[in-house]
């Protein structure tokens, strides 16, 4: 190299990664194309919900990805990290519901429908997340941490059950948790079996909406 000229530093693998939220507070990775968060985080979560968080390795994910580990550490620091990143996808959905919910004008049936109609936009939008935070058991801090806001959820589910009993809107011999749990055991065993095909989030709503607060036996004249 002739003195005095100095050479450009060699460009590195990886560019700059630059974190942007979108419209509901997710981040959006910038990178090529397969090698993004958001594309390890959608692998990961896939397998969380095929094989079990514990069983899954990160040797499967890099597999699954096509990709090496240290590409992955290029993002996160572990599965760790991607579980709380997975989970809070879905609570943050669910606490957004419920802040809309309570914040609405209104009696608290009325809050209490829109809230179950919500939380079922929240599932259809966000399946993958909210299959794996149903299955979370509390076995490492960020499942307990996972499940200790799921209760935080419950309890606003729960007081709006008392609000409308208080208001004459929900019939008072109903234990107001039993109730909640109830309720929500329904929306969430969606989980298990909904599919797009089987219709959009505005009909399974309805339809979740319907049986709980209607019921399922046909009225009848007289």
């Amino acid at each position: 190299m002739r003195s005095g000229v100095r050479r450009r530093p060699r460009q590195l693998e990886y560019s700059l990664i630059v974190t942007v939220l979108d419209g509901d507070g997710r981040p959006v990775r910038r990178g090529r194309p397969g090698h993004d968060l958001e594309a390890v985080l959608a692998a990961a979560v896939e397998l969380f919900n095929e094989r079990g968080y514990e069983a899954t390795s990160m040797e499967e994910l890099a597999a699954r990805l096509g990709i090496t580990k240290s590409t992955i550490y290029h993002h996160v620091s572990g599965k760790e990290e991607l579980l709380r990143m997975a989970v809070d996808r879905a609570l943050d959905g669910l606490f957004a519901a419920a802040r809309e919910s309570t914040g609405r004008p209104g009696p608290a049936i009325d809050q209490l429908d829109y809230l179950v109609r919500r939380s079922v936009a929240v599932l259809v939008d966000r399946l993958p997340f909210v299959t794996l935070l149903l299955r979370v058991r509390g076995n490492t801090p960020v499942e307990r941490r996972a499940l200790a806001r799921r209760r935080e959820f419950d309890a606003v589910v729960i007081e709006l059950v008392k609000q409308a009993q208080a208001d004459g809107d929900v019939r008072p011999d109903l234990d107001p948790a039993v109730a909640s749990r109830l309720l929500f055991g329904m929306i969430n065993s969606t989980t298990e079996w909904y599919r797009p095909r089987r219709g959009s989030a505005a009909t399974l709503a309805d339809a979740a909406t319907t049986i709980a607060f209607d019921g399922l036996r046909r009225r009848t004249a007289g």
